[in-house]
């Protein structure tokens, strides 16, 4: 007896191998994640956004230039989503997507948005007032967004 447990391991990895199992990677998850290292954690990818306006429940407004990504140079532009409503960690309700080149936008009843690039966000309209940027954010939610309460402004810089 004493010498089967002795071997368990031993057995139990001869036969692992024996099988031909091969560990295979999955789909890589459109979720964003802050990792605290990488400086740029706090942004979404253009396909991660895309994906988001694709599956998402909001009710969606589009301004700015069209979303084409057969356009050349449209990596360029940052697309920004903000929206009205957040229940726990889920952005969503009535929110708007802005793709373009620096800008201020008004945006008043935001309460989290989300961004492919670096973008600051404001208390008062005209991009006044008090300001944070979300590479700041102090409250990130599901799909990359940024918990922005009081939010009357964002300002956009160019890409």
């Amino acid at each position: 007896m004493q010498l089967w447990l002795k071997s368990a391991p031993l057995v139990l990895a001869v036969l692992a191998l024996a099988s031909g199992a091969k560990a295979t990677p999955i789909a890589a998850d459109v979720n964003v994640s802050s990792d605290g290292v990488n400086p740029a954690a706090y942004l979404v990818s253009h396909e991660q956004m895309m994906y988001w306006i694709a599956n998402t429940d909001a009710e969606l407004t589009f301004v700015g230039k069209p979303i084409n990504p057969l356009t050349p140079r449209s990596a360029q532009n940052t697309m920004v989503t903000y929206c009205s409503g957040r229940v726990d960690n889920v952005c969503g309700g009535a929110c708007t997507v802005y793709n373009g080149g620096a800008t201020c936008l008004s945006a008043p009843g935001t309460n989290c948005l989300s961004a492919t690039n670096n973008v600051g966000f404001c208390d008062r309209s005209g991009c006044g007032g008090s300001c944070n940027q979300l590479a700041s954010c102090g409250t990130r939610l599901d799909n990359g967004f940024c918990a922005t309460p009081g939010t009357a402004s964002i300002l956009v810089s160019s890409a």
